[in-house]
Order: structure tokens, then sequence, then C-alpha cells
């Protein structure tokens, strides 16, 4: 990429096309599965009791089963940014956050979106750059469901002059978590949560993802991000997933299937607390300065 290009000029407001995604009781339980849902948790796994895990809202971000106008890979507004940088290694996600404005028909629905590149961050020369998008994501009827907020990292594009990506304001306290919750990604984890959507081949394909930089397939970080919505909602508002308002969190390290892994949640006030999501088995985090709030 020709460094003089200003991509926080070139690609701020662009926009994809407006897309709508169909789904119905059977895609919702299959999200709960390639989430983490185990046998007990039949609020998520039978229609007669079903409720939705909230971060479902996230599918329309990175998703492209029963989306129209179809596309056979991922392709999220922060793409854009691909066609000017083409880079030779895979591009990251760094963090997502989800804002929830209404709890998700469980049963069946259409959500309708268009998402819209609303920031683009210059980390330096060498260290890459930083692309923020919005996706509103709106049922049949226009109403509000959520709004997903993302960044993607693009290593070999820094240095074009643009401004600094801001700092989290979330700072995990310097004390054992107030709440653990272990837990267990299954060698299939990847491939299950494939069929949700996200058909990006570095989650299937491990000589695609050697290409890409990684040593093997890993695990989607919406995946991660969904396991941790449904353990906080375990531990924070049991039985009640309708209850969460927002969550975010910052994707730390790579995680591959057959892993062990821990949420652990700190108590920061009333509907409000923080977390991190950790492989057990080297004690990095997966996902860091997260933040889960309810009502």
């Amino acid at each position: 990429m020709d460094k003089k290009i200003k991509l926080d000029e070139v690609l701020i407001g662009k926009k994809m096309e407006p897309r709508y995604m169909e789904y119905n009781w059977r895609d919702i339980i299959l999200y709960a599965l390639a989430v983490g849902a185990h046998r007990e948790d039949v609020a998520y796994t039978y229609e007669k009791y079903l409720k939705a895990i909230p971060t479902y809202g996230t599918i329309p971000y990175w998703g492209t089963v029963n989306v129209k106008p179809y596309q056979w890979m991922p392709l999220p507004a922060s793409m854009l940014a691909d066609e000017i940088i083409k880079p030779t290694i895979s591009f990251l996600n760094m963090d997502h956050e989800i804002i929830m404005h209404r709890p998700i028909d469980p049963i069946k629905g259409t959500f309708q979106y268009q998402d819209v590149i609303t920031d683009v961050y210059d980390r330096g020369e060498g260290k890459g750059a930083v692309v923020k998008t919005k996706v509103d994501v709106r049922d049949e009827a226009g109403n509000l469901v959520c709004t997903n907020y993302s960044t993607t990292f693009f290593h070999e594009a820094g240095g074009f002059g643009g401004k600094p990506m801001p700092k989290s304001e979330v700072v995990i306290p310097d004390r054992a978590p107030d709440l653990t919750l272990d837990d267990y990604i299954t060698p299939v984890q990847n491939l299950l949560y494939r069929l949700t959507g996200d058909t990006n081949l570095v989650h299937v394909d491990s000589e695609y993802a050697r290409e890409m930089g990684f040593p093997k397939a890993f695990i989607q970080g919406l995946c991660s991000f969904g396991f941790s919505c449904r353990m906080a909602i375990e531990l924070l508002c049991p039985g009640e997933p309708e209850r969460m308002t927002r969550m975010a969190a910052q994707m730390r390290n790579v995680l591959f299937p057959d892993t062990k892994v821990q949420l652990q949640i700190w108590k920061m006030e009333e509907g409000k607390a923080y977390f991190r999501f950790v492989n057990l088995e080297d004690g990095k985090p997966i996902l860091d300065r997260g933040v889960f709030e309810w009502k």
C-alpha cells in the first residue's frame, strides 16, 4: 500500500450494501451450542423454553449463512480497507462491543442491517492500522434490536498520519476475581461455530491459516465472545439473558480447539462487571478488558 494514502479520508463513511438475514429457532439453538451451551441449558436448546443468547446479535457482522445478498465469505465494511491495503498476512479482530436495545425473538425473525466505517486509527509506521465499524441491526418492523461496534487490525497499514486509537477505559482490578466459571472448548468448536455464518477459511483450513501466519486453524473471536456472554449470564443474571444491555471486550490471543478456559469476573457496581476470558492451559487472556452490563 502507498503510505501516502490517507486511509481515514478514503474510508470513513463508506458503507456496505444493505443486507438482511432470516433465522429461526434452529439457528438460535445452533448458535447456543456453538458457544458452548450444555445439556442442562434447556432455555437455549429446547424450543419449548427458548431464549436467545444476546450475542446472537453479532452474527450479522461476520456472517454469510441465510444472508441476502449472498456472499461466500464474510464481508463487513472493514474489508473495504482490504482493497486498498492488500495485506499479505491475515487481519485480526481487535475488539467487539454489542449494545442490546431489545431481546432477540428466539423463534424466528429477519435482521436488517448495513455496516459503516466510523473511524480509522493509525498505530504508527510498522505497527498497523485499525478500522472501526458500526452495524445497527433492526427487526422486520424496523425496531432497533442491537448495535455492534467492531475494530479490525491490519498489520501492514500504519504510518499514514491518522489519529491514534483511544485506550480502553476498563481497568481490571488488581485482586482475585469475585466469580469464576470453567468451561471447555471442544475439538470441533470452530467447526460448529462456523455453521452459524463465519466461513473465514482461517477457522477451518490449517494450511491456509499457516499461510496467514498462524500455526493451525483457530477459534473465531466472536465464538469466544459468545462463550463469555453465556457464562457471564450464568454467573450474574442466571436464566435471564434478556437482562443483558451491553458487552464489550478486547481480543488478545488466539484460542485453539481442545482447550480448557475460564471466565473471571470482577463486580464493579450494581449491573456492571468487568471480565477476562482466560486459556487455563497457558494462563493467557483470550478476551481482556471486558465489560458486561445488565439491568
